[in-house]
C-alpha cells in the first residue's frame, strides 16, 4: 500500500468536481422487459417537474400503453426518415438534437445500429457525439450487449450478439442504474403480451427467455454494476486523499494464433476487477506471418482498442526481452500470456517464453491463460501416453536407463563406480514418479546390470573382482528397488488425491450449475454436459414424450444415434431403477450405459453414457463419480417438478379467480337482459290485445334493445376468449379513418339517440392498413363507455389527428373522470371501479378488448385526465405511408 501521488489526487479531484466528460446515465438490465425504458420515463419526469429541461430524442415503447404513459407532457424531437432498401423508416435525428441542446437528453436503446445514410454506424457514437458537445444523456442498456462479455452470454445463451457496446464506452457513465426484475416476473410479463406480442413472445420464451439464460444473465448484470460501483469509491477515495494500492497495469502477450481474442477479454476483466490500466501487445521479430494469422491478430488489436485498452506492437528479436522491457517502461506489474507453442528442447534447457519471464521477471505477476481447446488437450495428456500396462512405459523405462549409460560413459573418466551409481539411481527414481511398480523394477535391474557390465571391473562382464565394488553395486540394487517402491507409493497417492479432487470439483461445478437453472430443461442440458465433460464422453438424457416414448431431451458434446438394443436397456433401467446397458450384466450388448434418474416411484428419466468402442470399461472412481452425478441431477430435477407443481397450483388458483368473477359478472350482465326480455314478452302475450299500440311498441323496442344489450355482451366474451388464446386473425385493408369513425358513430347513435357527438376530422385523407371491423369495434366500446358516463347536457368529443408516423383517435367526456393510480388498470379484465369511466356493474371487458385489438395492429390504448374535468381515451396506431393506388 503507497499514498496516492499528488498528480493522482489532482486528477481525482477534478474528476469529481468538473465531471464534464461524464454526462452520461446508462439504466442496465439483464434482458428485455424489465423495466429500463419505464424507469429512464419515470426519472425524465421527475426532472421535469424540477424544472429541468427534458427531451426525449429517441424512445422504443413497443406497445406497452404504460410505458407510452410517461411520453405524455414530454417534448419529443421528430425522427428523421431513412429509405433504406425501398423502405421507409424512421431514425433518431442527432442533428436536431445538437440543435435543440437540451439540458437532459433521452436516447433509448444504446446498442442499436443505426441505418446506412447516417453519420455514424452505432447508435452508442451518436451518443458520444451528444456527451462531447457538452449535453446529458439518458440511455438503456441490456448486459448482453457489452462486447467484453460477448464470449460469456455465447456460452450462456447459446446466442452470438451482434449489436455490441465497447465497455470503454460504459466507462464514461456518471451513474448506472440497475433494473432489475426476477425471471419468473419478467416471463409472466412476456406471456402477458408485455414485452413482445404473441408470436415473437413464444419464440423468445422457447430460445432465450429460458429461467436458466435469464438468471446467468441477470448474475451478470449485478457484477457489471458492483464492478462501476468499486470503480467509483476508488475515484471518490483517491480524491478524498485516502490510500489506494498501486494499480499496476495489465498486460496481455498476444501471438496472432486462434485464441488471440479470447486472451484480450479475458485480459479486460481482469485489468476490470483490479480497477488497473490495460494494453495488448504483440512482439514482431521480424518473422513472416501468413494471412491468416496476420488477420486473426489485427482483429484481436482492434477488439482491444473497442475494449478501451491500449495496442502496441514491440519490435525485437527476442520476445521476453522485449516484453520486460515495455513492462519496465510502462510500469506493468501483471503479464497475461496464453499456453505458447514451444518447442521441447526450448523447454530442457530452460529456454521457452514462460520460463525465461519466470527467471528474469521476478517483479511482476506472470498469469498462463488455458484457452478451451488448450484445456481439452491438457486433459488428454494427463494420464502417460499409451495407458498403464502399456509398452510405452517400458519403452520410457528403456531410454531413461541408455540416458544414465550414456551419462555415466561422459563422467567415467572423472567418478568412482559407487559415484556412477547415483546417476542410474537418478534414472530409477525418475521413472519410478512416472509409472507403477513393476515398471520401476525393471529400470532398476537394467541400471544395476548396466552399472555391473560396463563400469564394475572387470569391465563388460557380470564378474566383480573388488569387494567393495560388490558392496557398492548390490547396495545400489537395494537402494534403488526400495527408493521405486516408496516412490511408486507416493505417486500412487497423488493419484488418488488427484482424482479425488477431480471428482469433488465435478461435482461442486455441478452443483453450483444447478443451482442456477430453474427449470428441467436447463437442468437436462447442464446435466448432459458435465456427465460428458466429467467422463470424458459423450452424454444424453432421455425422457417420456406423450406417447410413452423415450426421446433424447438433452445431449453433449453432440448428437449420436440411440439404437434399438440402447432403447431397450433404458426402458428397463427406468422401469427397475436400476443401472442397464454396457458395462452391466442387463442387456450389456447395447452401446451405451444406462443410469436412471430417481427410484420405481419417481421415474425422471434416463442418462445414456456413450464411450468409444476400444475404451475399457469404467474404473471404480469413474463409477461413483457417474453414480454421484446422477444422483444430483436426479435431485435438481425433482427439485423442478414440484417447482412445476407449485406454479401450476398457483395458476390454477388464479384461473378460478377469474372463472368467479366471470360467473359473478355474467350473473348479473346476462341475466339483467333476459329477465326484461322475458317480462316484456310475457306481458305481451298475456294482455297483447287489451294494450294499446304505444305501449306495445314500447315493449317491443325494450326487448329489442335489451337482445341488443344481450348481443354485445356476448360478442365481448368471444372476442376475449380469441384474444386470449391467440385465435383473433387479422384481415388487413387499406381504410379510410374517417369511414371507421363514421360507422362507430352511427352504432352508437342507434343506442343513445339523444347524446351529441362533436367528431373533428382531419382535411386530408389518412389511411390504415388494418383490420377495419375489429377497429371500428374498438372504437365503438370506447365511446359507448363515454356515453355512459357523460353527463346529459354534454357531448361527447372524437378527434382524429395524425403526428408524423402515428395517427391519434381522442375521445372525451364530461364524466367523473379516473383517479391517476387506476388509468392503467382499467384495461385490466373484470376490473370494475364504481367511479370513473366504467361502472361497477360492468364486466370489466369493454376496454380490455379494445387494448388487445388495437395490440394485436401495433398500437396502444391509454387513459389520460381532460382539461376541466373528465377523461380521455387516446388510441395510437401506425400511420403507413399510403399505396401507390388508392384501394
Amino acid at each position: 500500500m503507497s499514498e496516492p501521488s499528488r498528480e493522482a489526487r489532482a486528477d481525482a479531484l477534478l474528476g469529481t468536481a468538473h465531471d464534464d466528460s461524464r454526462r452520461l446515465k446508462v439504466f442496465l438490465g439483464a434482458a428485455a422487459g424489465v423495466g429500463k425504458t419505464y424507469a429512464m420515463l419515470s426519472a425524465a419526469r421527475e426532472l421535469k417537474r424540477q424544472g429541468v429541461d427534458v427531451v426525449v430524442g429517441l424512445v422504443e415503447t413497443h406497445g406497452r400503453a404504460e410505458t407510452a404513459a410517461l411520453l405524455e407532457g414530454l417534448e419529443v424531437l421528430p425522427r428523421r426518415k431513412v429509405n433504406y432498401q425501398g423502405r421507409d423508416f424512421t431514425e433518431f435525428d442527432l442533428d436536431a438534437a445538437l440543435e435543440r441542446r437540451p439540458a437532459v437528453l433521452l436516447v433509448d436503446e444504446l446498442a442499436h445500429s443505426n441505418l446506412p445514410g447516417g453519420r455514424h454506424e452505432r447508435r452508442w457514437q451518436d451518443i458520444a457525439e451528444l456527451l462531447d458537445a457538452g449535453i446529458e444523456v439518458y440511455t438503456a442498456l441490456n448486459v448482453q450487449h457489452l462486447e467484453s462479455l460477448h464470449d460469456q452470454v455465447r456460452r450462456i445463451t447459446g446466442v452470438s450478439v451482434r449489436e455490441r457496446v465497447p465497455d470503454a464506452f460504459l466507462d464514461r457513465a456518471r451513474d448506472i442504474v440497475l433494473v432489475d426484475l426476477p425471471p419468473r416476473e419478467l416471463i409472466g410479463r412476456l406471456k402477458q403480451g408485455k414485452v413482445y406480442v404473441p408470436e415473437t413472445a413464444a419464440a423468445a420464451l422457447d430460445a432465450f427467455f429460458s429461467p436458466t439464460n435469464l438468471g446467468a444473465l441477470r448474475e451478470l448484470a449485478m457484477d457489471t454494476m458492483a464492478r462501476h460501483v468499486d470503480s467509483d469509491l476508488r475515484e471518490s477515495m483517491l480524491a478524498r486523499g485516502g490510500t489506494m494500492p498501486v494499480r499496476r497495469r495489465v498486460l496481455a502477450a498476444i501471438d496472432g494464433h486462434a485464441q488471440s481474442e479470447y486472451l484480450v477479454r479475458v485480459a479486460r476483466r481482469i485489468a476490470e476487477r483490479r480497477g488497473a490500466p490495460w494494453s495488448v501487445a504483440f512482439v514482431d521479430t521480424g518473422a513472416r506471418l501468413e494471412p491468416a494469422r496476420r488477420e486473426r491478430l489485427e482483429a484481436a488489436l482492434r477488439l482491444a482498442r473497442r475494449l478501451g485498452g491500449d495496442t502496441v506492437v514491440l519490435r525485437g528479436a527476442t520476445i521476453a526481452d522485449e516484453l520486460l522491457a515495455h513492462a519496465d517502461r510502462e510500469g506493468v506489474g501483471q503479464i497475461l500470456l496464453g499456453r505458447t507453442r514451444e518447442r521441447l528442447l526450448a523447454r530442457m534447457v530452460g529456454r521457452s517464453l514462460t520460463q525465461q519471464l519466470l527467471r528474469r521477471g521476478a517483479h511482476l505477476e506472470l498469469t498462463i491463460i488455458a484457452t478451451p481447446s488448450e484445456r481439452a488437450a491438457s486433459r488428454r495428456r494427463l494420464r502417460f501416453p499409451g495407458g498403464r500396462g502399456s509398452r510405452g512405459e517400458y519403452a520410457y523405462a528403456t531410454l531413461a536407463t541408455l540416458v544414465a549409460l550414456a551419462l555415466s560413459f561422459v563422467a567415467d573418466r572423472y567418478l568412482s563406480v559407487a559415484n556412477l551409481s547415483l546417476i542410474f539411481l537418478t534414472a530409477v527414481l525418475a521413472v519410478a514418479v512416472r509409472t507403477r511398480m513393476a515398471v520401476a523394477v525393471y529400470t532398476a535391474i537394467l541400471c544395476f546390470l548396466g552399472d555391473n557390465f560396463f563400469f564394475a571391473p572387470p569391465r563388460y562382464t557380470l564378474a566383480i573382482a573388488n569387494f567393495d565394488d560388490v558392496l557398492a553395486v548390490s547396495l545400489f540394487l537395494i537402494v534403488a528397488l526400495v527408493c521405486s517402491h516408496l516412490a511408486t507409493r507416493l505417486a500412487s497417492q497423488v493419484e488418488s488425491l488427484r482424482s479425488a479432487q477431480v471428482q469433488s470439483r465435478a461435482l461442486l461445478a455441478l452443483g453450483q450449475r444447478l443451482a442456477t437453472s430453474a427449470d428441467a430443461e436447463g437442468i437436462r442440458k447442464v446435466g448432459a454436459a458435465a456427465l460428458a465433460q466429467a467422463l470424458r464422453g459423450e452424454a444424453a438424457i432421455l425422457v417420456r414424450d406423450a406417447g410413452s416414448r423415450l426421446q433424447v431431451a438433452a445431449c453433449a458434446p453432440r448428437e449420436f444415434a440411440l439404437s434399438a438394443q440402447d432403447l431397450a436397456a433404458a426402458d428397463w433401467s427406468e422401469r427397475h431403477a436400476a443401472q442397464a446397458g454396457r458395462h452391466t450384466d442387463t442387456l450389456n450388448a447395447a452401446p451405451c450405459w444406462m443410469l436412471p434418474f430417481g427410484g420405481e416411484d419417481n421415474r425422471l428419466g434416463v442418462a445414456a453414457l456413450h464411450f468409444a468402442a476400444d475404451s475399457s470399461a469404467p474404473d471404480q472412481e469413474q463409477r461413483s463419480l457417474a453414480l454421484a452425478m446422477v444422483q444430483d441431477i436426479g435431485q435438481a430435477l425433482e427439485r423442478a417438478r414440484l417447482a412445476d407443481e407449485l406454479e401450476g397450483a398457483r395458476v390454477q388458483g388464479e384461473t378460478e379467480r377469474l372463472r368467479n368473477a366471470l360467473l359473478s359478472s355474467v350473473s348479473h350482465d346476462l341475466r339483467s337482459p333476459l329477465a326484461s326480455m322475458i317480462g316484456a314478452a310475457d306481458t305481451l302475450a298475456s294482455y297483447g290485445e287489451q294494450l294499446p299500440p304505444g305501449e306495445r311498441r314500447e315493449l317491443l323496442e325494450a326487448i329489442l334493445g335489451e337482445g341488443q344489450r344481450l348481443d354485445r355482451y356476448i360478442q365481448n366474451l368471444l372476442d376475449m376468449t380469441r384474444l386470449g388464446h391467440g385465435t383473433l386473425k387479422l384481415n388487413r385493408d387499406w381504410t379510410d379513418v374517417a369511414e371507421i369513425v363514421a360507422a362507430a358513430v352511427g352504432r352508437l347513435c342507434k343506442l343513445f339517440p339523444t347524446l351529441r357527438v362533436e367528431t373533428m376530422l382531419p382535411s386530408d385523407t389518412l389511411l390504415l392498413f388494418v383490420h377495419p371491423a375489429l377497429i371500428e369495434q374498438a372504437l365503438f366500446n370506447i365511446l359507448e363507455n363515454a356515453a355512459r358516463f357523460s353527463p346529459a347536457d354534454e357531448a361527447v368529443q372524437l378527434v382524429v389527428r395524425g403526428e408524423g408516423d402515428r395517427l391519434l383517435i381522442d375521445v372525451s367526456d364530461r364524466g367523473p373522470g379516473i383517479p391517476e393510480a387506476e388509468r392503467a388498470l382499467i384495461f385490466d379484465m373484470f376490473y370494475s371501479v364504481s367511479r370513473g369511466d366504467r361502472a361497477s356493474q360492468g364486466t370489466g371487458l369493454g376496454l380490455a378488448i379494445c387494448r388487445g385489438m388495437i395490440g394485436a395492429h401495433g398500437g396502444s390504448v391509454e387513459a389520460l385526465p381532460r382539461d376541466g374535468g373528465g377523461t380521455t381515451i387516446r388510441i395510437t396506431l401506425p400511420l403507413p405511408p399510403p399505396p401507390d393506388r388508392a384501394p
